[in-house]
């Protein structure tokens, strides 16, 4: 069990650089093309791409393909993750990449904080933690005239979402066959982005190869590449280790968007990222009440 706790961390930590640099192939594929159109392309390369690994299928596999299990899962998922996506993308219109980076990287507090809907106790550091996270976004976010970029307002409500989809990628991937549930949640995102790009956004062909480097960056390690680890690794992780190393995404996010974008934030910005950082870590490392033995 401890090799694969430790292969999952390792995923986990992968997949954390990957989604921080992804951060910046999103910003730069708006350039030529629209939040939905980039998204559903991106995903629809990723489901290309993993379709021939899911249909290596082993011969004596106890299930089909396909049952109704894997389905609600992987559909469930993909419209969490339809939603939390294009929330992000279309937040990146409107704020850098260093605020939504660390901005998304408190759904490690909303994990729990949502866990209370479910009956799930929350103890002292995932308070400490959000409090901390609260004057940190603070810091990174409210202007000296307290305003809010519109921007940062949509990462915080896709913040919430992603949260809800790390909560059914923990129930489903432990239930059923992860690339499966891979595969079925980037088909959903691809079908769902797609259509919202044929009604919402004007779609050229010479746009879309304008934006071909950051499609295919964005779609093959991003989301192939990333998400699918993200599904194979929380089958085996332990929460505590996962929260932890995938809220390094928003420093790989803020590091890769100083190098290629030149980014920069004033002391008050790293002031409050450093906070929203260590509240995310004391939120998981604040040491947790022992449950009572069963008499």
């Amino acid at each position: 069990m401890g090799s694969q706790a430790l292969r999952a961390d390792l995923l986990m930590l992968v997949t954390a650089l990957i989604w921080g640099s992804a951060f910046v192939a999103q910003r730069q594929g708006m350039d030529a093309i629209g939040p939905f159109l980039y998204t559903g392309l991106r995903f629809a390369l990723a489901t290309l791409v993993l379709l021939p690994f899911v249909l290596r299928r082993p011969a004596d596999a106890p299930k089909p393909p396909l049952h109704r299990g894997i389905l609600l899962g992987g559909l469930a998922m993909g419209l969490a993750l339809s939603l939390g996506i294009n929330l992000q993308q279309v937040g990146l219109l409107f704020t850098s990449v260093t605020n939504s980076g660390f901005i998304t990287g408190l759904y490690v507090i909303v994990v729990p904080l949502l866990g209370l809907l479910i009956g799930q106790r929350t103890g002292l550091g995932t308070w400490l933690g959000a409090s901390l996270a609260v004057v940190g976004m603070f810091l990174l976010s409210v202007g000296e005239h307290f305003q809010v970029a519109s921007g940062d307002w949509i990462q915080l409500a896709g913040a919430f979402v992603w949260g809800v989809h790390v909560l059914l990628v923990g129930f489903f991937a432990r239930r059923h066959d992860p690339l499966r549930l891979a595969l079925l949640q980037f088909a959903t995102c691809a079908v769902v982005s797609l259509l919202l790009a044929v009604c919402f956004e004007d779609i050229q062909a010479s746009a879309i190869r304008a934006a071909t480097p950051a499609i295919l960056y964005g779609g093959l390690l991003g989301v192939a590449v990333g998400f699918t680890l993200q599904v194979i690794a929380q089958k085996h992780a332990i929460a505590s280790h996962a929260a932890i190393i995938l809220s390094l995404e928003a420093v790989f996010a803020a590091i890769a968007g100083a190098l290629v974008l030149g980014e920069s934030l004033h002391l008050r910005g790293y002031v409050g990222c450093a906070l929203m950082f260590g509240g995310m870590l004391l939120a998981q490392l604040w040491p947790k009440k022992a449950l009572p033995l069963p008499a």
